[in-house]
């Protein structure tokens, strides 16, 4: 049985303890994301010069791309501290007061999952991210009184896999927005190469490539596939990763040679199957599968589309030859029985 999280995004605390360890600390040593790194240089160099925070950013883009790990780079590459949240720890309006009013000159406030902040905090927020200032309310009733409350120049981080979900008001005070695209098998190849070297594990160009293939253009995926593939090499090939042994590790976790997963797969089936290719409505995939529309479209389209199974055109999602292809269905005409007469 395919072990789902080898394939998933999702990162328990045990996974992301191996993943701080495989971090990269520089802008340099961050492989990908060409654009990203180039758009990041340029503020960071700027704001040393000047002498001043840099401008607030909201990182978006599909999980395990490397959200987190930029967010700890431009804090290290600028020489300030970093504060870590998420939108759902900060459930009120005293969880921000309390970190904001700690932060220091320059500082790096990093927030995961952006756009689950709580309405009443995120229009807090907006004040301490445009004018670095909140108003404090306190007391109740006749007495309450409203507070102004000066905060030190601070950077803020946004990072999201959900950019739809964040209001124009709170995209608004992001200075620089930037996405984060899937990577290519190359970019890959060179992230499970330089893990490897950090895990001491002896690996060639031809296995880290194969177990590249296979990590639906994520870094933490790949990472995540290494760990799985050195633990079968130290046990069944002497230690060293060729391609043979990644192929015959990687086989026998029952992961997809494009690193396919179990709802992949579901998605798939239910356009070649059941709707002879498309094309078919999103909210019909979603309910057919029994998973969320918006996970369907966010998470799972994309690479699927990267890969060349999947076209979304105005009429509906519509599988590709190639997919007919690799899932081995024969076409058919829609509506029509594949029965031979």
């Amino acid at each position: 049985m395919r072990d789902k999280g080898i394939v998933s995004a999702s990162v328990n605390d045990e996974e992301r303890q191996f993943e701080v360890s495989l971090r990269p600390s520089r802008l340099d040593e961050f492989a990908g994301q060409p654009k990203v790194k180039e758009n990041l240089k340029i503020a960071i160099e700027a704001a040393r010069r000047r002498g001043e925070a840099m401008d607030h950013v909201l990182l978006y883009g599909p999980p395990g791309l490397g959200k987190t790990t930029l967010a700890n780079i431009i804090s290290q590459e600028l020489g300030v501290g970093l504060y870590q949240t998420s939108g759902p720890v900060l459930q009120k309006k005293l969880d921000l007061v309390g970190v904001l009013s700690n932060i220091k000159d320059r500082e790096v406030f990093f927030i995961d999952e952006v756009h689950r902040l709580m309405p009443d905090v995120e229009e807090m927020i907006y004040s301490a991210l445009e004018d670095f200032r909140m108003d404090i309310l306190i007391g109740t009733g006749a007495g309450a009184r409203t507070v102004a409350m000066d905060l030190k120049r601070f950077t803020a981080i946004g990072a999201t896999t959900r950019q739809g979900l964040i209001s124009a008001p709170l995209r608004g005070r992001f200075g620089l927005v930037l996405r984060l695209n899937h990577y290519d098998i190359p970019e890959l190849t060179r992230i499970v190469l330089r893990s490897a070297r950090l895990l001491n594990l002896e690996a060639d160009h031809d296995g880290a490539e194969e177990i590249a293939r296979r990590s639906r253009g994520t870094p933490r995926i790949a990472n995540r596939l290494l760990r799985r593939v050195r633990d079968y090499a130290e046990v069944r090939a002497g230690g060293r990763v060729d391609l043979k042994v990644a192929q015959a590790a990687l086989d026998l976790l029952e992961v997809d040679r494009y690193g396919l997963d179990e709802i992949d797969q579901k998605i798939m089936m239910t356009v070649l199957e059941k709707y002879a290719g498309g094309p078919v409505g999103l909210n019909t995939i979603s309910a057919s599968i029994d998973e969320e529309a918006d996970t369907v479209e966010e998470v799972y389209e994309p690479y699927l589309m990267q890969l060349g199974f999947l076209d979304r055109t105005p009429r509906g999602r519509m599988a590709t030859d190639r997919a007919f292809e690799y899932f081995g269905v024969p076409r058919r005409i829609r509506g029509v029985q594949n029965t031979l007469f």
